[in-house]
């Protein structure tokens, strides 16, 4: 799965502008990738979200034990991949129909965070249990809104592209092509929010995030990590 979003949704992280900075790579437009997911996916599908997000997704090379899915509901887009292992008391919780997915209760979830608020994001990305990473866009609030399971099981990567785009996939060697070192694994047990501003753990969200410049060898620009003893957010 692939998202894209320009500027006027999202402010590309310093630590990874930082990152791209301190070692120049190759890059290419947020366009010229989403052009690049398709060519090289089969049966993909796109979809264009007013001038500044576009969302993407396949089923090529799909597990079964991760399937990939898309929704769109009262104009909140949203992609995921992995399952819920409470998917059926959170359908209660939420009121769902027994046929309603995991990608309809994320949608159902992040709702509630909005329509609640100020109901803390990380009560609601905590309440899920699996193997799980998902992406959510707002239309009615051009907000992005995007988690990881805290295991990190279904990799996720973010990275800025050469005009300035956040791009968040699946798919390390997509990014790598687009985002060059301005590129990281986006943080197992973390959700980053436009609503709220920043990085956060949900399960510690007091605790800081900080990003480590990677080695020069490795393809990331830099890891983040949740500070404190309980939680290391970063994969390998």
């Amino acid at each position: 799965m692939l998202g894209v979003f320009s500027s006027a949704i999202v402010s590309p992280p310093d630590e990874l502008v930082a990152a791209g900075c301190r070692t120049p790579s190759p890059k290419m437009t947020a366009s010229a990738l989403v052009n690049r997911f398709l060519e090289t996916n089969a049966s993909s599908v796109s979809v264009q979200i007013g001038d500044h997000v576009q969302l993407a997704y396949t089923h090529k090379n799909e597990s079964p034990l991760q399937p990939r899915s898309f929704a769109v509901k009262d104009d909140i887009f949203c992609l995921f991949e992995g399952v819920l292992d409470n998917l059926g008391s959170l359908r209660q919780q939420y009121g769902l129909a027994k046929s309603a997915n995991e990608v309809i209760l994320v949608i159902e979830a992040y709702k509630t965070l909005r329509d609640r608020a100020p109901y803390p994001a990380n009560h609601v990305v905590g309440h899920l249990s699996g193997n799980f990473a998902f992406i959510v866009f707002d239309k009615s609030t051009s907000t992005l809104f995007v988690a990881s399971d805290q295991f990190g099981k279904v990799p996720l990567y973010w990275g800025i592209t050469a005009d300035g785009y956040v791009a968040f996939a699946n798919d390390a060697e997509l990014l790598k092509g687009a985002c060059g070192k301005s590129l990281a694994s986006f943080p197992q047990g973390c959700f980053f929010s436009t609503a709220v501003g920043e990085l956060r753990s949900y399960e510690n969200p007091k605790n800081r995030i900080t990003a480590v410049p990677a080695r020069e060898e490795e393809i990331w620009g830099a890891t983040f990590k949740v500070e404190g003893p309980a939680v290391v957010a970063a994969t390998e």
